[in-house]
């Protein structure tokens, strides 16, 4: 192994430990695998589809339909999201979402009567991130609005 690749297993272990929203993605991910198919496999392999390099995103259409397995993804990420919520704050968060077929939709994560987090969705079959480092910020920083939202405004939250 290269001393680029064995920098890169270290980066990826350290973001693993660090991030509490991929610790919660790994555990929404293997909750999904109902057979222990996924048992032996790595929390990276598990959720290694959201990570879709350059080269991948430039080989995608620009306009395209999302399939089901990348709505299934985003789906995942965003109840990762409002779990994550959750457990800071105690309050029950619920994601809804609402797609067209050509993958532009909304996302909403309510918690009581509150939208603590509001999300416009385009290009949804192009979802992915380019390392796991930026699927951990782009899941803190959900989970950082999603929190300071309900710390803002505790009484529409815990309505």
């Amino acid at each position: 192994m290269t001393e680029a690749a064995e920098a890169a297993v270290a980066d990826e272990a350290n973001v693993f430990a660090e991030s509490e929203f991929l610790k919660e993605l790994v555990k929404v991910w293997r909750a999904q695998d109902s057979h222990g198919h996924w048992d032996g496999k790595t929390d990276a392999k598990v959720i290694g589809e959201y990570i879709v390099t350059k080269e991948q995103r430039k080989s995608l259409p620009i306009i395209a339909d999302p399939d089901p397995d990348t709505l299934w993804r985003l789906e995942l990420f965003y109840n990762a999201v409002a779990l994550s919520i959750e457990r800071v704050t105690k309050i029950m968060v619920t994601p809804m979402m609402k797609m067209s077929h050509e993958g532009f939709g909304r996302i909403v994560l309510i918690g009581g009567r509150l939208i603590v987090v509001n999300k416009q969705l385009r290009d949804v079959h192009r979802f992915g991130f380019e390392s796991f480092a930026k699927l951990a910020a782009e899941g803190d920083k959900f989970v950082q609005q999603g929190v300071e939202m309900i710390e803002k405004f505790p009484e529409a939250a815990n309505y």
